[in-house]
């Protein structure tokens, strides 16, 4: 899964030499409730002040290269190249393929998913809620490397536990739509269902020639003392999940 040091949650994943990804926790800013402490996004009620404030904490405590290519999320599937890009580019996901460009996703239930190729060229950085996954933010993002999908490398960070993420049937459908093997990602509850997004990412991955994958296991809307939750909370922060290649 991951080491948790402080603040961050560092992937235990074979990534090669060079290549640097880390997830923030809930921990270690400035924010006051309902967005305590270490809040990323600009979007969520939060002082601008405090934002600014922790993504500067964010800079200093992993002594990044540069800014981190932050996006305006939107569920979809567009994934941009993170170099040159504007700051709130409208994407659910950015890959790089230069060193000291720094991708970046937020999260607060949703999946985000961190990308590098086995030769340590490229990396990206996927927000992966239902919607995108159906939308195929994750084909998306491994097209953009160029090379053959066996020769990526993914780690899946902190997201809704499967014991916590109710939807409704017409999650389930649009799921099954795109591929009905995804009906054991589904535990009836009700009249809803139980979603593992874990194993609907790990299968879409896996259809798409990706096997190297690690992580998971977490559950944002449980773990009250590591992470956001929208789905728990409503009014609340963001964790950021960022990769990037050493200059």
């Amino acid at each position: 899964m991951s080491s948790y040091q402080h603040a961050f949650l560092w992937p235990d994943w074979p990534a090669p030499p060079g290549v640097k990804a880390v997830t923030t926790t809930r921990a270690g800013g400035v924010s006051s409730n309902p967005f305590k402490s270490l809040n990323l996004a600009a979007h969520v009620g939060d002082s601008e002040d405090a934002v600014v404030r922790n993504r500067e904490i964010l800079r200093l405590r992993l002594g990044l290269p540069n800014t981190p290519c932050w996006l305006d999320q939107v569920h979809g599937n567009t994934v941009i190249d993170a170099a040159g890009a504007e700051c709130n580019h409208r994407a659910d996901g950015s890959f790089a393929g230069k060193p000291g460009v720094v991708c970046v996703v937020m999260t607060a239930d949703c999946l985000p998913i961190l990308l590098c190729d086995k030769s340590g060229q490229t990396v990206a950085a996927l927000h992966g809620g239902w919607r995108g996954l159906v939308a195929g933010i994750i084909p998306a993002g491994v097209k953009a490397f160029g090379c053959a999908p066996g020769d990526i490398t993914a780690w899946l960070g902190p997201a809704i536990g499967p014991l916590a993420f109710e939807v409704g049937v017409e999650v389930r459908n649009a799921f099954m739509e795109t591929d009905p093997q995804h009906t054991d990602a589904f535990a009836p509850a009700g009249d809803r269902w139980l979603a593992d997004i874990y194993q609907l990412a790990w299968r879409q991955l896996e259809a798409l020639g990706v096997t190297a994958i690690y992580g998971g296991g977490w559950c944002t809307a449980t773990d009250t003392e590591r992470f956001y939750s929208y789905r728990r909370d409503g009014s609340t922060g963001r964790m950021a999940s960022l990769i990037w290649r050493e200059q």
